[in-house]
Order: structure tokens, then C-alpha cells, then sequence
């Protein structure tokens, strides 16, 4: 029995990291908005390991936290740990990464959802989409609630028809046994949408107070404030540490022995796994000459013994687990609490979506996180806010954002996937972002937050503060070009004490601080400013001069790649009737349906010749428009 549950601007299907950054943007831009999930006690769950951030993903965070979402400030909140990675390379490079007390997470994204104006967050199974002449109306869940929206987001993750798999036991279910969702996959398939199967897996958690500790290497957190959002004020420093052991030749030798019995190679698993995260078994297979592998055993919370086994993601039977744990060094006592196991999920053919993530196939519908073929928290959050973002201006009439490649990294992930699409998980790697060093970790608002206030998302009283950060780095940047550094006694004597060369002539402060050994505190010890100087200013009037000259160079690939993403191309463009292009090209670039020729050069199988064809044909066709157009006058 059907009934009429209700009307909303936007709903949202699924509360994972995806669902909540989707529903909170939509609803904090104004849009009446619904989030209907499996279970209210799975909000924002972090089925594998407990952290947030790392190499590139700590950029995403960065990113959301630019444009208004939820990710970096909830984190913030409930942290056990936190580390800023590769400081010893550049800061293209350099990334936060968080331990999290994943329960307090769960917690603390829920409470900020239900305190959420023009939000609503219920428990309910949607089964069908409503689709009338190729728009989706709404929604209609499994106890027969019609919903209907102006726009939907669908944010499924891992749960669309979901099997867990361990050993020889295979059964239909969402992450950590969580109910699965099996009809809206059929669903999505009856309005003509490609699916594709994808594995992704997670390791054994273990009891804490049985592990060793005294024989594996600590890992501690920053002994200096890190916070991921630009909001927070208050940094937790009580951090627990995480602990480092490897794997032995036992460890090798078990998994040897029982390869027969892993389900990643008996063909039990159907699905295409992720290649930056293989499980323990494929690594001993894969890098046979490697005598052992890093594992890592992070804390799940303040409040519970769990240890998540980093490294150590297995389908192995129960059984076989149990012995692998045992062979690594501290762990030889070790009682383990939950076996780790593959899970099999349902994604759309991200070459299905405009670059809004709009699906092509079915109006006002939107597709968010690992159900679009990507895997980690991160990637999920980014597209989920990105989503929510577009949704809420189509329910009202507005136009769509779209971030550029040079923009974001999120705009980056949004390019790849619907442009060139992926045969497996899709994971962010700082090598996807050809502009990453305009794509920093410390310049995201810079980047972003004019975007993020436009929409909505970002209050004004933050957007003055941001104001004034450009203004003061801007105004330190001209100071340092104006001051004339002398070869003085003082001057040489500091430069001598750092190992730098002494002057031979006068130097600008900002050519002085190129010098690699230079600082920014070195030059204001010397030269201090009449005005305090933030350490967020510091960093950037740093980064900026240093490296002025290769970000001018990028600056300007960047201009030459926008002239390509200008060119416009009509969104229905026949390309059968454009002769000389080859075949791949003409069935790739009608599968996709670039918006733009620079998109157009990104498709897998488009080459440069194709390209050039293509904007003879665009050029004759704005040619004849135009001649039309004088014949009219």
C-alpha cells in the first residue's frame, strides 16, 4: 500500500560520507531537503579504517572545508590523532591525515545533521526511483513511502546489491552486515543504466589489550596544533599514538599455503578490486621478492579496544585469519574481535553523468561517492557535496557549478570519472592532478572559498576573515619586495649561522627568501613586520615566493587549457556526421558527450588529430551561423 510521505526540494538516498555532505550543502543553500538512509545508526560510518585524510585525499578535506562542507570540522572534533605527512617534500605533496574515534564521528555528523535547518534525516529502504518523460520525481521506499523532489541524489555506497564474501561463505549484505540495498539496483537498470561489479575489502579488527606493544614502533601524532578546517579553533593534543609491525615468513608461508582457499583467487569474487589497496594475500602474491610488508595497528576510539589491522585486508577464511594475526611480531597472543572480508557492490558507469554528476540517462537525478566507481571517505564526501551543491541549484532554477581540473582536486576526481570513466575502484593520487602545485593542501581556501560563499555555503562573517587573509598576504608579499637586504655584520653573521652564502651585494628581502635555507621567520627576525603576522599568512608569503616561478609556469599551462575548456560543444552534437574522425573517437566521444573541446582531449581513445578535426568542424559550423545570422539582418 502506497501513500504520500512527503514533498522536498532534494532527497538524498544513503547517509554515508557521500549522503550527509550531500544533504547538508543542499539544505545550508537554502533547499527543503531529505536524507533517507538504511539505518539512522549507521550515519557516517566508517566500515574500514578509522581515518580521514593522507596523500591527496587530506586535500579533498581541505577542499570541502573551502567550500562549506562538514568533513574537516567533524573530524577536527573527534580525532585521536593527527600528522601532517611529507613535510620533508613540497607542499604540493604535504597532506593531513587523521586518526578518528569513529564512533564519536558517527556521533557528533549525526547531531549536526538533525540540529540542520530545512533537514530532514529519516530511516527508509527506497526501492524506486519515480521517472516521468526522463525526469526523476521522487522516490518509493520498500513500506511504500512516495517522496517526491525536485531533485535526487543518489549516495548508495557499498550497499547497492552488496555480498560479503569470507572464505567459502558468501551472503547478500551492506558493510559490517548491514542490511543491503538489492532493488534499486534493478531499478536502476530498468531506466537504462550501465552497472558495473567492484570488490573492495577490510582487515581483521583485534582486541587492544592483547597486543605486544613494547616490541612493535610507535607512531605519534604532531606534537604542534593541525586542523583540517579553517574554522577550528580549539585542537585536541591528548593524542593516542598508533603502533608499526610487519609480516614474517610465517605470515608469507600461511598465506601460501591457503591461497587455494581466498575467494580473490578460487573465483568466488566476481568484482574488480582496487589496485592501490590490495589485500595482504595479492601483495605476498604480487611482490613475491619483498621479505615483509608494513602493518599498521590504529586504535578505532578512546572508548574501546578495537584495533583496525592497517594493511592486513583479507577474504581468508576466519579460521586462516586468526593464524596470520598470530605470526606478526606483538601479536602472537592476540584475540581478534572481527574477521576482516571482501565486500561486492554494484557502481554506474561514471561516463553516464554530466560533469554536474547529473546523470545524462534520467533528469534531475544525481549520483554521489562509491556508487560513481571511487573508493575511500574522501573521495565520497568531496563528490557528495559537489552533488548537493548542483541539486539544490536545480531545484531552484540556478546554474550549475562546475570545478575546473586547475581548481580543485575534487574537480580533478569529477573530470577523470566522467570523462574517461575507470575500470576499477577509483582512488585519488596527487599524480591524477597534472596542476598539483597550484592544488595545494595550505591554499585551498584561497582556491575555493569565493566559490563555497556564491552558493550559500559559507557565512559572511567567515568570508571577511577570509577577505582579510588575501589582503594581509598580499600586503606582507609587497613589503618583502620593497626592503633592501644589506651585506651587514648582523645579515651576514644570520646567514653564516644557517649555512647560507653571505651577500655580495644588496638583495631584495623576497629574492633573499628564494634561497632554499631561507624562511620567512628568518627574514621577519630580521626585518620584522609593524603588523602581527598569522602563521596561516606566514606560510603562504613563503610558498608564494619560493616557488613563484614554476606556480607562473603552471598558471600558464593552466590559461592555455582554459582557452580548450571555452570552447563549447553542443551538448546533443552528432558526431557520426563529422567526417575524418576515426571510429574509437566518434563512439567514445558520443558515449561521453564532452561539454567542452577541452574535455573532448581528455576522453580515453580521443587523439590530437581527432581533436584538431573536431575544431575545424566547430569553427565551419560558428562560421555558417554567423553568415546566417547577417543574412537575417
Amino acid at each position: 500500500m502506497q501513500y504520500q510521505a512527503g514533498e522536498f526540494d532534494v532527497i538524498v538516498v544513503g547517509a554515508g560520507h557521500a549522503g550527509v555532505e550531500a544533504g547538508l550543502a543542499a539544505a545550508r543553500m537554502g533547499a527543503n531537503t531529505l536524507i533517507l538512509t538504511l539505518n539512522l545508526d549507521a550515519v557516517a560510518y566508517m566500515p574500514c579504517n578509522p581515518s580521514v585524510g593522507g596523500p591527496a585525499k587530506g586535500i579533498v578535506v581541505r577542499e570541502i572545508d573551502a567550500l562549506g562542507g562538514e568533513m574537516g570540522r567533524n573530524i577536527d572534533k573527534t580525532h585521536i590523532q593527527m600528522r601532517m605527512l611529507n613535510t620533508g617534500k613540497g607542499p604540493a605533496v604535504r597532506a593531513l591525515r587523521a586518526q578518528a574515534d569513529k564512533f564519536l564521528y558517527q556521533h557528533e555528523m549525526k547531531k549536526t545533521i538533525e540540529e540542520q535547518e530545512n533537514l530532514l534525516l529519516r530511516q527508509g529502504m527506497v526501492e524506486k526511483l519515480i521517472v516521468e518523460d526522463g525526469v526523476c520525481r521522487g522516490v518509493v521506499t520498500n513500506t511504500g513511502a512516495i517522496y517526491k523532489a525536485k531533485a535526487v541524489i543518489i549516495t548508495t555506497g557499498t550497499y547497492l546489491r552488496g555480498k560479503i564474501i569470507l572464505g567459502d561463505l558468501a551472503y547478500e549484505s551492506g558493510p559490517n552486515n548491514q542490511q543491503p540495498s538489492v532493488n534499486l539496483a534493478y531499478d536502476l537498470k530498468e531506466h537504462g543504466f550501465n552497472l558495473v561489479r567492484f570488490k573492495t575489502g577490510t582487515p581483521p579488527r583485534v582486541q587492544g589489550d592483547t597486543i605486544d606493544y613494547s616490541v612493535t614502533e610507535i607512531q605519534p601524532g604532531d606534537d604542534v596544533p593541525r586542523a583540517f578546517s579553517y574554522e577550528t579553533k580549539e585542537f585536541h593534543l591528548d593524542q593516542l599514538p598508533c603502533w608499526l609491525t610487519y609480516t614474517t615468513d610465517k605470515t608469507h608461508e600461511i598465506i601460501n599455503q591457503n591461497l587455494h582457499r581466498s575467494p580473490m583467487y578460487s573465483g568466488v569474487i566476481e568484482g574488480t578490486g582496487p589496485r592501490y589497496c590490495p589485500s595482504i594475500e595479492d601483495k605476498i602474491v604480487r611482490f613475491s621478492d619483498k621479505p615483509r610488508h608494513q602493518i599498521f595497528l590504529e586504535p578505532e576510539g578512546r572508548n574501546t579496544s578495537e584495533v583496525y589491522v592497517q594493511g592486513f585486508s583479507t577474504s581468508l577464511p576466519e579460521e586462516v585469519q586468526l593464524d596470520m594475526l598470530k605470526t606478526l611480531k606483538g601479536l602472537e597472543n592476540v584475540k581478534m574481535m572481527r574477521p576482516g572480508y571482501a565486500i561486492e557492490y554494484d557502481a554506474v558507469v561514471p561516463t553516464q553523468l554530466w560533469p554536474t554528476l547529473e546523470t545524462k540517462i534520467v533528469e534531475n537525478l544525481f549520483t554521489a561517492g562509491q556508487i560513481n566507481g571511487t573508493s575511500g571517505y574522501e573521495e565520497a564526501a568531496g563528490q557528495g557535496l559537489f552533488a548537493g551543491m548542483n541539486a539544490a541549484l536545480k531545484s531552484s532554477g540556478r546554474e550549475p557549478i562546475i570545478l575546473d581540473r586547475s581548481e580543485a582536486y575534487i574537480g580533478v576526481l569529477v573530470d577523470d570519472l566522467v570523462t574517461k570513466g575507470t575500470n576499477e575502484p577509483y582512488r585519488l593520487l596527487t599524480s591524477r592532478a597534472e596542476h598539483r602545485l597550484v592544488l595545494r593542501h595550505d591554499n585551498a581556501d584561497l582556491r575555493l572559498t569565493e566559490i563555497g560563499y556564491k552558493a550559500g555555503l559559507i557565512p559572511e562573517e567567515r568570508y571577511q576573515r577570509f577577505i582579510e587573509k588575501k589582503a594581509q598576504i598580499k600586503s606582507e608579499i609587497e613589503r618583502l619586495d620593497q626592503i633592501t637586504v644589506k651585506p651587514t655584520k648582523e645579515v651576514q653573521d644570520a646567514l653564516t649561522e644557517i649555512g647560507s652564502s653571505p651577500l655580495q651585494d644588496g638583495f631584495k628581502a623576497s629574492v633573499l627568501l628564494k634561497r632554499p635555507e631561507i624562511t620567512y621567520a628568518f627574514i621577519e627576525n630580521l626585518f620584522p613586520s609593524e603588523h602581527e603576522v598569522s602563521p596561516e599568512v606566514a606560510e603562504q608569503v613563503e610558498i608564494q615566493i619560493k616557488y613563484a616561478g614554476y606556480i607562473e609556469k603552471q598558471v600558464q599551462q593552466i590559461e592555455r587549457m582554459k582557452k580548450m575548456d571555452d570552447k563549447k560543444i553542443p551538448e546533443n552534437l552528432d558526431y557520426n556526421v563529422i567526417s575524418g574522425l576515426a571510429t574509437e573517437a566518434r563512439q567514445k566521444l558520443s558515449e561521453v558527450r564532452p561539454l567542452s573541446v577541452g574535455q573532448a582531449s581528455r576522453v580515453s581513445g580521443v587523439n590530437p588529430a581527432d581533436i584538431s578535426i573536431l575544431l575545424i568542424y566547430l569553427e565551419q559550423g560558428k562560421l555558417q551561423r554567423t553568415k546566417e545570422s547577417g543574412a537575417h539582418e
